[in-house]
This record gives C-alpha cells, structure tokens and sequence, in this order.
C-alpha cells in the first residue's frame, strides 16, 4: 500500500475515511474511559489493539485486507490516540476490562484479538482474565510482561542500546518536559532502530503519531503503561497458561528468539512464525505477511 501524501489529513475521522472497507471513526464510554475505535468490514470480529508509541493507524495496511473476512475493530487503548487519558488503570488486566466493555457495548460476545506491542500485553491479558469472550489471540512482536524483565539491562551491549525507554519511560514528570512539541524526534530515533527498513513508516504516519503524543498528557498517559509493569508481571503469576489458540509473530530482526522461548508457558496450544525482512514493526514493514498469517490463523 503506498504512503499517504505528506498533506493528507491527520485526524482520525478522515484517516478511517481514507481506507477501503467502509471503516468509521467511534467512540464509546465504557469501564470508566472513553475508547475511541475505528471499524469496518463485516464477519467474525477481530480486534486490533495497538502499541505504544503509535495509534489504531500503524494497522492502516492490513485493514483493508482483512476487513474482506472479518469485522474489524482498531482500538486505541486507554492512553493512546483518540481515547481518554485518566489518571489510572494502566495495568493490563484493567486495560483488558476496557476492551471487555467494548465488546459489551458493541453487543459483541466473543472475538479474536490481534495485539501488537502493548497491545500484544492487553490481549493475553484479556484471554487470561475474559476465556469465555474470547476466540484466537495473535500476539506481534511482544508477550506479557514476566519476571526476567525485571532483569533487563539498561547499559549498552556491543554499541546497542537495550530497550532503554522502558526505565526512560517510568521517569515521572521529566519525559513530558523533554519530549512535549519534539515527539518526531524519539519516533524517528525508535523507526531507526527498530524497523529493518524504516520508510515503510512513511512521513505521513509519523505526522499521525506525532500528532497523537506531543502534549504532556498524552506522553504521561503513554508512559503510564510502562510505569505498570510490575503490576503486570504480578497479575502474570496468577494467570494459569491459557487455553485459547495463540500465534505469535515475531520480527526475524526484532524478537523472533524471544517469543520462542516466551510462549510454550503462556498457553497450551502455542505457536510462534517469524516473519522474514522484518523488525518490530510487522503491520507496517510485512503487512502482507501479517495478514497472510493472520487470515490462516483465524480461519
């Protein structure tokens, strides 16, 4: 799918708009917060949940496709895009709750539920803490938090830093003053490093991220899901392995190895594909690939 034209509108309503498959730009109030969603196609629901330090969007290349099969629901999580940023609730057992009500409020009883990144977090939560809503779970590039994060190194290795925006991003109120009216430069920087070819994440959508995290409160927000991880790795050691289908897929150049050895504890029926010339960002470096394997995973 070719880049949008750096001119084209930002703002989700025409961004829904612009893809084929009659998607729409909603809201709803549900568990306390106010999710914004975008939606179209129709069959089975699937919802995509997106990470940080993106929006719904970073799905804009596989919409389409697999809104030909399936009803498609983009969530923005609490914190992210469109939706509310409170205070509270980072933790992603009650992020999950969110996306419980949304499918309560869509009059919706069960779906499948393609996370990536924190949302990759968000969906095995929901199907730890929701079985009966829930139908396949494919999780992108990332698993839950557990407890070998805790063990994670913050000093480069070989010249390479090591996820150090996940203590950067736990720094209470100094992120907000450095990034706020700047965020194009921490987005360009992660693009760098993360994607094996980072202009498959074109101007275009990095207007659209940017857009999304410049204000202190939306950095805040954003952050706030790494400052629960603890929390998450927790609730994760009284989660007993669940029994829903889950896929992973995982950058051949991003966290291929890491799902291997992750998943078989997380579930009963597990299985991990690596998706070839790809770094951490597969919706937008391999869409084709992630549809492919999604559309075989769910049926």
């Amino acid at each position: 799918m070719p880049e949008t034209r750096l001119d084209a509108p930002l703002d989700d309503a025409s961004l829904a708009a612009s893809l084929e498959g009659g998607f729409t730009s909603r809201h709803a109030e549900v568990n306390g917060t106010r999710l914004h969603y975008v939606e179209g196609g129709s069959g089975e629901p699937l919802l995509l949940l997106g990470g940080w330090p993106q929006t719904w969007w970073q799905f804009h290349k596989v919409m389409p496709a697999l809104a030909r099969r399936y009803r498609v629901i983009a969530v923005d999580l609490r914190g992210m895009g469109g939706s509310a940023k409170p205070e509270g609730g980072y933790d992603k057992k009650t992020m999950a709750a969110d996306i419980r009500a949304l499918l309560t409020h869509l009059g919706l009883e069960r779906a499948h539920i393609a996370g990536h990144d924190i949302g990759a977090m968000v969906a095995y939560a929901f199907a730890a803490n929701h079985p009966e809503a829930t139908g396949r779970v494919a999780l992108l590039d990332v698993s839950h938090p557990e407890e070998s994060w805790n063990g994670m190194p913050l000093l480069p290795r070989d010249g390479i830093f090591h996820l150090w925006w996940f203590a950067f991003n736990q720094v209470q109120g100094l992120p907000e003053q450095l990034l706020a009216g700047r965020y194009h430069l921490l987005l360009d920087w992660l693009f760098g490093q993360a994607a094996t070819d980072p202009a498959t994440i074109g101007a275009h959508s990095r207007a659209v991220y940017a857009r999304a995290y410049d204000s202190p409160d939306a950095i805040r927000a954003g952050n706030a899901c790494y400052r629960a991880f603890g929390q998450d790795i927790a609730d994760l050691a009284t989660y007993a392995p669940v029994a829903t289908p889950l896929l992973a897929l995982g950058g051949a150049y991003s966290n291929y190895e890491s799902l291997v050895e992750a998943l078989p504890a997380l579930g009963t029926d597990t299985r991990v594909v690596r998706v070839d010339d790809s770094g951490h960002y597969l919706p937008e470096e391999q869409p084709e690939a992630v549809v492919t394997e999604l559309t075989k995973f769910l049926g």
